[in-house]
């Protein structure tokens, strides 16, 4: 037993199940004797539900812990170097991956018996975009064991899923000869194209509100028809309802109608006979008066 192994079985487990197998896992520490690991173990705090998926993404999927590492590697150095080509396709390949990543994600949570809404599939988004952002993120999430989402907010501009590029400083106007200075019309040239790279992503980022800000109406367009149809629903039941009733209290009355008629024409047997009993006495007494 020992502190690594405790971790992976404690954050592969579900967010309900993590607190009683801590507990567990702090005696058997103690019972054992090592009362540095049972400690160690107690400190290990449990995972938020955005964290919790987190963890099940790259549990479940190892396959994509690379690819999204090495995307982020990419991003870092295309920035860095201010490579406006470059940056343009790692881009392209940053939304399609981490939106697909999130997806993902949400359906691994659905079939564990945890469906997340959008806040929480956010927050695993905002989680993918630090991992691209920052090495240290990065490492902490592909060990599989976070307690809480990772902020986007660090790193390279525009990580963060709706937040405004930043703009390159612009180049100081040339002055007058120094000696030792020499303006570089390479980097001039990089900051002209980071700068037109920024802008093209301000657009971009218009575009995608302006398309976010469609689908929330057409969302609150659909919630007001499902609204609307629940309400029918609603209504239909009430009359079902009241149909069964109805039908269930027509049942009774037929089968009281039928006991009613057998009743009926059981005394009606009886009084046939009676009615014989007295036409045959009579017939009897009639004879014999003869």
């Amino acid at each position: 037993m020992d502190y690594d192994s405790v971790a992976d079985e404690l954050y592969a487990l579900r967010p309900e199940e993590f607190t009683a197998a801590r507990a567990s896992a702090m005696a058997a520490a103690r019972t054992a004797g090592d009362k540095e690991l049972a400690e160690r173990i107690r400190t290990l705090r449990k995972p938020s539900l955005a964290a919790w998926v987190s963890n099940l993404l790259v549990r479940s999927s190892p396959e994509e812990v690379e690819p999204l590492l090495r995307l982020g590697e990419g991003l870092r150095q295309a920035h860095q170097n201010l490579d406006g080509a470059q940056l343009r396709e790692l881009s392209r390949r940053q939304h399609a991956l981490v939106r697909a990543l999130s997806l993902q994600a949400r359906r691994l949570a659905k079939e564990a018996g945890h469906p997340i809404g959008e806040s929480v599939q956010r927050e695993v988004e905002n989680t993918l975009h630090a991992v691209l952002a920052d090495p240290e993120a990065a490492r902490v999430w592909a060990d599989g064991r976070l307690t809480k989402p990772l902020s986007a907010a660090v790193g390279f501009p525009a990580v963060a899923e709706g937040a405004r590029p930043q703009r390159p400083a612009p180049a100081p106007a040339p002055g007058p000869a120094r000696p030792g200075r020499k303006a570089s019309e390479q980097q001039r040239r990089r900051l002209d194209e980071a700068r037109r790279d920024a802008e093209a992503a301000e657009r971009e980022l218009r575009e995608l509100q302006g398309e976010a800000e469609a689908a929330g109406r057409a969302a609150a367009e659909a919630k007001q028809q499902v609204d609307a149809l629940q309400r029918r629903v609603e209504e239909l039941t009430g009359e079902l309802e009241h149909a069964k009733s109805e039908h269930q209290q027509a049942r009774f009355a037929e089968r009281a109608a039928r006991e009613r008629t057998r009743t009926a024409e059981r005394h009606a047997r009886e009084a046939g006979r009676k009615a014989a009993t007295a036409a045959a006495r009579l017939d009897r007494l009639t004879s014999s008066d003869v």
